[in-house]
């Protein structure tokens, strides 16, 4: 574990002092990165409600992994994408062309599937390449360019399937998706393996955030009332050991969960930790300003969609491997899904403002609603409706935050 960890639970930034008149102050500097967690919170416990209980079971907490796992992937590309100042509307036609691609290869062509995804996931390189020279170096929208890209990969997926599905696809591929963590240890009834991984990883978090918080006092950079930051850090540490528990009992962790985490913490680490990180808000932030003190903008642009064309071409593999076949309506508008799970977790339209954290969390409040209203039974009519009045509401809330700031 590394200090992007604390980073990632300490949503709130640095203030500029204890200045700002006491709690409720400091509540409305920070109503973004607070708001969202509430959100998450609010939204679990009505559905835990409404479902008798059948929201946290182990099964569905399991299933809701695996339903978003791709969207979380392809959530995590998007912030940087968006943060940049830009967006891509492509995702979702990649992640279906990838799957196409891997299907062909792997099941048509009897290519190893490791080999299969490695190039795979060099093509979905190459197709954010592409699209990010167009925006970076001839200055062509986004929207325009990816939405080009939309039109193309759905093209070439029905071409490249012929128009059929296709599979099923070896055991070990499966595994990326549907596999769990093996259980070395034998315990019956309890994955201990999943548990002692989880139980790692819930100190390592109050450790550094501990560690963070003391060094942030230190120099005088926090502003954060103890109260706050105690409720915050115990209730994030507490959910990861509760949800470690209830897996543990089940069937451990699902693989593509430590690809997640594994994915939040190297982009979290990446974001607030590194010259490159900081950089990329710079150009969302004011592009002009920052090419006049000399960060080169168009190669950052240019990598973030390079970057998001890889993480959707993973999702791609992820996503096929999770039904076995690759389909022509694969990733029929995650695009959208995508898009709103990073708006609603607190990124900002004109970019430089977003975090990592705040964008998964966005996507599992996205997957808890669908979750839910799929088990009470809401329509797919209503449940558009819902997701929209949702998404308008994240912007709204974000154009009050700024129009105030």
């Amino acid at each position: 574990m590394s200090q992007d960890v604390s980073d990632s639970i300490d949503l709130p930034k640095a203030g500029s002092g204890g200045q700002g008149g006491g709690h409720l102050a400091f509540l409305r500097r920070h109503m973004r990165e607070y708001g969202i967690l509430i959100a998450l919170i609010v939204i679990m416990a009505f559905f835990q409600i409404m479902t008798d209980g059948i929201l946290m079971k182990p099964v569905n907490l399991t299933n809701l992994i695996l339903q978003n796992s791709y969207i979380v992937i392809m959530a995590v590309g998007m912030l940087l994408v968006i943060v940049s100042g830009n967006i891509d509307l492509s995702v979702g036609s990649v992640l279906g062309f990838i799957g196409a691609l891997a299907a062909v290869m792997i099941v048509q062509w009897e290519m190893n599937y490791v080999v299969a995804s490695i190039l795979c996931l060099a093509v979905g390189a190459g197709i954010g390449a592409i699209q990010g020279y167009w925006v970076a170096y001839w200055k062509i929208p986004s929207f325009i360019v990816t939405l080009a890209g939309m039109l193309v990969f759905k093209g070439l997926t029905l071409w490249l399937l012929a128009g059929q599905s296709v599979g099923p696809f070896p055991r070990g591929f499966q595994l990326l998706s549907s596999g769990f963590v093996p259980d070395i240890f034998g315990v019956d009834g309890l994955n201990l393996l999943s548990l002692l991984i989880g139980v790692a990883v819930a100190a390592a978090i109050l450790y550094l955030a501990l560690r963070s918080r003391f060094g942030n006092r230190s120099g005088g950079h926090d502003d954060e009332p103890l109260g706050f930051f105690l409720a915050k850090t115990f209730l994030f540490v507490g959910a990861i050991l509760y949800l470690v528990w209830v897996l543990a009992g089940f069937r451990g962790f699902p693989n593509v969960l430590i690809v997640m985490a594994l994915l939040v913490s190297v982009y979290s680490f990446v974001t607030s930790r590194t010259t490159i990180g900081r950089r990329i808000y710079a150009v969302g932030g004011n592009e002009k300003a920052a090419r006049l003190s000399g960060i080169k903008t168009e190669r950052l642009t240019f990598l973030t969609f390079a970057n998001m064309g890889m993480l959707a071409a993973l999702a791609g593999l992820v996503f096929a491997a999770r039904l076995n076949t690759a389909t022509p309506k694969a990733g029929l508008g995650f695009e959208l899904d995508v898009i709103a799970a990073v708006f609603i977790g607190g990124a900002s339209m004109s970019g430089g403002v977003g975090t990592v954290v705040g964008a998964v969390i966005g996507a599992f409040i996205m997957g808890v609603m669908n979750n839910g209203m799929s088990i009470l039974g809401i329509g797919i009519d209503y449940q558009q409706v819902i997701k929209g009045i949702v998404l308008l509401l994240a912007v709204i809330f974000d154009v009050y935050n700024k129009n105030k700031a």
